[in-house]
């Protein structure tokens, strides 16, 4: 039975002649990537790992890479003399097995599949490793919620379209200050018990690497805090004035509504954000958003009451009294000189003529009459504005002028006794 089966010697001897005679086929021929599929970072640099086997033994003319896709019966370009791949891509390997090469700078532009080619110096001798290696470009975002509440947890997570192939060290930024603590291969970024200091610009990036992602806002909301009141008003507060008080806040969103309160009573006495007040009394303001409300500090409102303002516009328009004061002055300058003048023509008269009578010298009433005339045609000014005003100006200037007469019959009577 086994006789019978067996192939007939001729045939056999035939098989074995072409064996010997053909060596190798190019069937044989290979190329291997490690791995087959790469995720690269963006501006990063890329290692393509390649072997390749030419068991016949030919002598290996051209090796290069090239990229997908590659048509049957065309001649695929070479990437190191396109303009594109020139300057980036360097060739690691050799003509025997190793066709390893790096590829710098990486852009999305890049993800292709590339393929390793050599040719032999015969014409049969072309030989591309298909299929290639898979390379995808990649670059990162963070991703987040819009809005978060103070108190809540917030995961961020960097992400990528595809899975980095080495393994990556993330980093995490707010306001482009790096968080050192934050520094793990985890690619998400845990906030528990989210605090309003943590709300900002969050990016991430690889650690060795350049590339750092877009910037996402975190928005913490929180309710009103650190509520105050600031008082728009100098000076004293008199009966009739109102006094201007400004509630402000440190909210998110910024609080929009205000209620206003008088300390011991129950009812709000106003609201806005501004509120004025017309009487004595402690006032506290309270903010409110969505998320909560506050009260402020009590302040206090002092209201005056009396003449204190009334006497302030008397003395405000009596402004003509410098002008009396200095009139005044100037008459009572000219008194003194004019005595002084009498007293130098008695003692001349006494030595000219001793036997003469002092009061016929002196003739006081007919010499003191200009200067008493000059006084009694001096009128106050007329008031600009208020009729008490005048009156009070009237009854000052007619007091000054009665004491100054009784200063100057004084001063004649003083004269006559003397001599």
């Amino acid at each position: 039975m086994s006789l019978l089966m067996a192939p007939p010697l001729p045939l056999v001897f035939l098989l074995m002649i072409h064996v010997c005679v053909s060596g190798v086929s190019s069937a044989d021929w290979d190329v291997k990537y490690r791995p087959s599929h790469i995720c690269a970072l963006k501006d990063s640099s890329v290692i393509m790992k390649c072997i390749y086997e030419n068991p016949s033994k030919d002598k290996i003319k051209k090796v290069f890479w090239t990229k997908g896709p590659v048509k049957k019966g065309v001649d695929p370009p070479d990437l190191s003399e396109d303009p594109e791949y020139s300057q980036r891509l360097q060739y690691l390997g050799d003509k025997q097995q190793n066709c390893t090469i790096r590829l710098s700078h990486v852009t999305l532009k890049d993800s292709h599949m590339y393929y390793f080619r050599f040719t032999t110096g015969k014409d049969d001798g072309k030989w591309t490793g298909d299929p290639g290696v898979t390379l995808n470009v990649t670059d990162l975002q963070v991703e987040s919620p819009e809005r978060v509440t103070e108190g809540d947890s917030v995961r961020l997570t960097c992400k990528s379209s595809c899975t980095l192939t080495d393994r990556a060290t993330f980093i995490w930024y707010r306001n482009s200050q790096p968080l050192t603590e934050r520094r793990d291969r985890n690619n998400e970024l845990l906030l528990q018990s989210v605090r309003r200091e943590d709300a900002g610009r969050y990016s991430c990036a690889v650690h060795g690497h350049n590339h750092i992602s877009p910037a996402v806002q975190l928005n913490v909301m929180y309710p009103p805090r650190n509520v105050s009141i600031s008082i728009i008003q100098s000076g004293q507060i008199w009966s009739g004035d109102s006094v201007t008080l400004i509630c402000s806040s440190d909210s998110n969103p910024p609080a929009l509504n205000f209620s206003w309160f008088k300390e011991n009573e129950s009812s709000a006495v106003g609201s806005g954000q501004s509120f004025s007040a017309l009487q004595s009394g402690r006032f506290y303001c309270q903010a409110h958003n969505q998320h909560g409300s506050q009260r402020s500090d009590a302040v206090t409102v002092t209201v005056h009451h009396g003449a204190g303002r009334n006497v302030i516009v008397i003395a405000a328009s009596s402004g003509g009294l410098f002008f009396i004061i200095i009139i005044i002055i100037i008459i009572i300058f000219i008194i003194q000189r004019k005595m002084k003048s009498r007293r130098s023509a008695v003692h001349e008269y006494e030595n000219d003529d001793p036997s003469a009578g002092t009061y016929t010298a002196l003739e006081l009433r007919s010499r003191s009459s200009d200067l008493y005339d000059t006084l009694t045609t001096i009128h106050p000014r007329p008031a600009d504005h208020q009729s008490g005003s005048s009156e009070y100006e009237n009854q000052s200037v007619s007091v000054r002028s009665s004491c100054l007469l009784n200063i100057i019959n004084k001063e004649e009577n003083v004269l006559t006794t003397s001599q």
